[in-house]
């Protein structure tokens, strides 16, 4: 199943008027929940050793990816990979990362909305901020398909 651009997001907020219906029919939501943690858990890893490739495989290899920030909006995977690389040019500006104070919401069996914090621990000063990420079941797995992150004060 395909979902692109604004169709994603779309769905995503259709799908909200009936979250409780539908969280509390999703039988499978604990392992879901358990394969995306699985994913961030090895994007974290990966940034902490400096792989921003590795870290991308987290995300659905698409034109149709999109990632939403404070620099606008980055659109593919090949333009969200370019807009890592260029923000974090070395392993002095990636730091150390961590999320924390994940919420899960099961939008079916095959969409969901993750909300977080990130943190990142840096020689040059620390900075941080919030998150949501739409993510999608695909035949290889879960896979974000939208990002949305912004830089916030005192997030950790």
């Amino acid at each position: 199943m395909k979902i692109g651009g604004i169709g994603v997001v779309a769905a995503m907020i259709l799908s909200l008027v009936s979250l409780p219906k539908l969280c509390a029919q999703s039988g499978g939501a604990s392992d879901d929940q358990t394969a995306i943690r699985k994913i961030l858990d090895a994007q974290q890893n990966a940034w902490n050793t400096g792989n921003v490739d590795a870290f991308l495989e987290g995300y659905w290899r698409s034109p149709d990816l999109t990632f939403s920030g404070s620099g606008g909006i980055a659109r593919g995977w090949d333009g969200v990979l370019a807009r890592y690389k260029k923000n974090y040019p070395d392993r002095a500006a990636m730091g150390q990362l961590d999320f924390s104070g994940l919420e899960f919401h099961f939008l079916g069996k095959d969409a969901a909305l993750v909300l977080g914090h990130w943190h990142l621990a840096r020689a040059k000063g620390d900075v941080g901020g919030v998150f949501s990420l739409v993510w999608q079941r695909f035949p290889e797995g879960w896979r974000i398909v939208h990002d949305h992150t912004s830089a916030v004060e005192n997030t950790k």
